[in-house]
């Protein structure tokens, strides 16, 4: 019967999943079905559709990253770095794609592939496959980069932040910054670098906002926050009507499934970029306290993971999702609550969209796989 053990060394990474992570994660995902519910169930019934439409879907794609999750936690993340330059030219490809006959123009941007009835996004995949792509080549250098070669990881990078610039998207092209600017400065950038990087990132920034990259209703949009009380039936309506759902909270909330903005539908995009208004309204500061806390828990283990790592490869892996997560969470609530820029970036886990939560899932994936293997 010996012959038909395991392994100890096959079995052993599973002992050490993280299970804090795998909870907030799972928290997370499970109340953003609840609030994506209480967000569309009102429109929908008076349309005569299935109340439960997106929430049906949500739950698949849930399912779906969830199990994409397990499969990237079983391959060793050290064996991954192998498929980095297959991944990166299929995302560029994708992305050229896209912005071609092919894709799909929907509010302005080109950035979706239509599948009958499901979008596909390649810039959120873009995401993930952008920190294994910067992390497997700040691992080789061995945290010490080189001005050339910072100059090279920005060259791997430009080309997909110039294809998902074309959609237009400045959005996720700035989750893209956020996720170089760490993983660059964790792998041995120089504070000059780093300097620099942001400068240009800044001047960007600014170059896309006044050289007519973005159409003008975009650049509104994106500027609001600096005008919050300004054509507040026009530039200004989703962030007006999205304070005043977060205002109307107060402490405790006025119950599950009872937001009067919400049910009115008064607050635009609420299933998707403003779903922290939910929280806001229906579960008051109480509510949305509980979920930044879950957030923080998931930010925490993959910190913790990126400080256990047994190399760099993995270290930089965790900074890489640690940023994204950080990124997005700060962005999402900050522009619900008028202090950053409305940029369309989805809340992880929370938001409804196929690609964004099943990327969000592979994220914590690679969280794990570096955490299950950190004495491997």
């Amino acid at each position: 019967m010996a012959g038909l053990r395991v392994p100890r060394n096959a079995a052993a990474p599973w002992r050490h999943l993280d299970f804090s992570l795998i909870a907030a994660t799972v928290a997370l995902a499970s109340l953003g079905i609840v609030m994506i519910y209480s967000a569309t169930n009102h429109k929908l019934e008076q349309s005569g559709i299935d109340p439960y439409f997106y929430v049906k879907k949500q739950a698949t794609w849930i399912a779906l990253g969830a199990v994409l999750m397990a499969v990237v936690a079983t391959i060793d993340y050290r064996r991954l770095r192998e498929f980095a330059p297959v991944l990166y030219g299929g995302a560029v490809l994708v992305l050229a794609a896209v912005i071609s006959p092919v894709g799909s123009n929907a509010k302005g941007a080109q950035a979706w592939f239509q599948l009958g009835p499901f979008k596909f996004e390649p810039s959120e995949w873009a995401k993930v496959v952008l920190i294994l792509c910067v992390a497997s080549y700040g691992a080789s250098h061995r945290g010490e980069l080189s001005g050339r070669q910072v100059l090279g990881v920005l060259v791997l990078a430009a080309v997909p932040m110039a294809l998902i610039e074309l959609q237009p998207d400045l959005g996720t092209n700035l989750v893209f910054m956020a996720i170089l600017m760490a993983v660059l400065l964790v792998a041995g950038a120089r504070p000059r670098h780093i300097a620099t990087l942001t400068v240009l990132g800044i001047v960007g920034s600014v170059a896309v906002l006044q050289l007519g990259v973005l159409k003008q209703y975009q650049v509104d949009r994106l500027t609001a926050f600096l005008h919050p009380t300004g054509d507040v039936r026009g530039s200004t309506y989703n962030l007006h009507q999205s304070v005043n759902a977060i205002a109307a909270g107060s402490l405790t909330g006025k119950g599950l499934f009872k937001g009067t903005q919400t049910n009115l539908g008064f607050v635009p995009e609420q299933h998707t970029d403003f779903i922290f208004t939910v929280v806001g309204e229906e579960l008051g500061f109480a509510g949305a306290i509980t979920l930044l806390a879950l957030f923080a828990i998931v930010v925490w283990r993959t910190w913790r993971t990126a400080g256990l790592a047994r190399d760099l490869f993995g270290t930089l892996l965790c900074v890489g999702v640690l940023a994204m997560f950080v990124f997005q969470v700060f962005e999402n609530v900050g522009m619900t609550m008028g202090i950053m820029p409305i940029t369309g970036i989805p809340l992880p886990f929370m938001s409804y969209g196929g690609s964004a939560t099943i990327a969000c899932f592979v994220g914590v994936g690679l969280v794990l796989n570096v955490h299950m293997r950190r004495f491997a």
